[in-house]
């Protein structure tokens, strides 16, 4: 990191030398201001990644995952069902929880759907 904080000095020097100015000037020095546009990108797309990143463990946190253990009959039915719709089990599943509803008596009822 002083490597690269001394190099920048030496450079800047020059510049100035160069230029003949005795002080420096950001907007004179097209060099300077590429890299901090990049140092700036980079940042952004840091932080843009970082949002990213946190959504997706905010959703995952919401996400539900579970082992099933089912009777033979019904797991070779839900196999089935997959075959039929070319889907997976475990995607049914999923599907038959979205359309799952909890009446006012508590009853969970699930109205037909076709899988997809």
């Amino acid at each position: 990191m002083w490597e690269a904080r001394l190099e920048e000095r030496r450079r800047v020097a020059a510049l100035l030398e160069s230029e003949g100015q005795a002080t420096y000037e950001p907007a004179q020095d097209r060099q300077g201001t590429l890299w901090a546009g990049e140092r700036e990108q980079r940042r952004r797309d840091a932080l843009t990644r970082q949002e990213g990143w946190l959504a997706q463990q905010r959703d995952e946190q919401d996400e539900l995952r579970t082992e099933l253990w089912l009777a033979a009959d019904v797991s070779q039915r839900l196999r089935a069902i997959a075959g039929r719709a070319g889907i997976s089990p475990e995607q049914v599943l999923a599907q038959l929880a979205e359309h799952a509803r909890i009446n006012d008596s508590g009853m969970v009822t699930v109205e037909p759907f076709l899988p997809r």
